[in-house]
């Protein structure tokens, strides 16, 4: 009997292997700027147990021992978030390398796409901080940068030389999007580089694209002087689907799936505190145009966006939002009462005791690690984003699992 259950078991963990190298290597490329890259420290984890609703998501992440998940069937090969290309099995880490271990979209884009697809993954991540859709990643199609009229003049009015900033910007123009192209290709050409033991005979397959970006487009008035009108970003709508067709040109995948994470930094527009109305209109707007070109005839099906706002986490920002207020009143008075440096701390420790709850002082604590436009810092928010970014690929691609 004993003997019986041991060749059952035996066939069983063969005939899993044989699965597992039966499958092609699913490959998903996910490229942006600074919030692909990912600024979420992973001390922010402790933050997800704090709520309820994110508790599932912080389980997924860490092993029953509290260890940080290692993903046994996803790599990773990612390039512009350190110095040198990053490559290995998924896990915390891969965020930007600055004041590390960091984590990214990709962390949780791993564990949940892992759900759904069978055999081995590979993510092939290119991101680099303070790049730009109209310049750094312009696609070839879409043309060279044209400054317009608003730009032209006040070029003129510096006193600079027309020539020399036309010149600069046509050598800037697609180096982020050429540098994308060039190391998906170099991964592709050598997979078992980066994928140990990769099986060649079933191939691989380019199983979807993920773009997330958008934040110095978004603040750029230069390239977008009318942004706080309904269509003043329609110059990024329109580059964006020059980039999703040269991406599958490039690649050779004329179906490749496109998720698009549209720009979701400050939440919802209409839970806007006072301090962020003024930025609605242009959140609103870029945001639209974000998402836009996933209703284009040629896009139906293929191409999807995922509003990341929705995981903005209001009570972290709120409080946060409080903190400052209260920081800066506190200095306002010691700076009107000639307080020392050690004086004006104290009274800054005071007044936070005194007008923050206990609550309030711990997830600021705990949950943030970075800037706002860096969603805060947050594992809650972009560990968030990252598992809603793998459940639209997975829908886009109607996975199931």
């Amino acid at each position: 009997m004993l003997r019986t259950v041991l060749v059952l078991v035996f066939c069983y963990t063969l005939l899993i292997q044989n699965n597992l190298h039966a499958q092609p290597l699913q490959i998903y490329i996910l490229a942006g700027q600074s919030n692909m890259q990912g600024h979420a420290h992973v001390r922010t984890f402790e933050h997800l147990a704090m709520d309820p609703a994110s508790k599932p998501l912080l389980e997924k992440m860490l092993n029953p021992d509290g260890s940080h998940r290692v993903c046994e069937r996803v790599w990773i090969s990612s390039i512009g978030c350190a110095d040198s290309e990053q490559i290995g099995k998924l896990t915390t880490g891969f965020g930007a390398s600055q004041n590390g271990p960091k984590i990214g979209p990709e962390f949780t884009f791993g564990l949940t796409i892992e759900k759904y697809v069978p055999g081995k993954i590979l993510l092939i991540k290119t991101s680099w901080g303070g790049k730009s859709l109209n310049t750094d990643f312009r696609p070839p199609s879409a043309g060279p940068y044209v400054f317009n009229a608003e730009q032209q003049m006040a070029i003129e009015k510096s006193g600079k030389d027309f020539g020399v900033i036309q010149a600069e910007k046509n050598a800037a123009t697609g180096v982020s999007y050429r540098n994308m192209i060039d190391h998906v290709k170099k991964v592709l050409s050598d997979l078992p580089r980066v994928v140990p033991d990769h099986d060649a005979s079933p191939g691989y397959e380019l199983a979807g694209f993920v773009w997330f970006q958008g934040w110095n487009d978004m603040v750029d008035s230069g390239t977008y002087p009318h942004r706080d009108k309904p269509d003043g970003y329609q110059a990024y709508s329109d580059v964006m689907a020059h980039f999703i067709r040269d991406v599958r040109k490039d690649l050779s995948a004329p179906h490749l799936p496109f998720v698009i994470g549209v720009l979701g930094v400050g939440g919802p527009t209409e839970l806007y505190s006072p301090e962020q109305l003024r930025y609605k209109a242009i959140h609103e707007n870029f945001r639209n145009a974000m998402a836009a070109p996933a209703s284009l005839p040629e896009f139906m099906g293929n191409v999807a966006p995922l509003r990341t706002e929705k995981f903005w986490d209001n009570e972290l920002s709120e409080a946060k939002q409080k903190e400052d207020r209260i920081k800066n009143a506190a200095k306002q008075q010691a700076k009107a009462e000639n307080l020392s440096s050690e004086a004006e701390r104290k009274r800054v420790d005071s007044m936070l005791m005194e007008g923050m709850t206990e609550r309030e002082r711990t997830i600021v604590a705990k949950g943030i690690s970075n800037f706002e436009f860096h969603y805060l810092g947050s594992a809650k928010i972009l560990g968030g984003i990252g598992e809603g970014l793998a459940h639209t690929m997975a829908q886009l691609k109607k996975l199931k699992k």
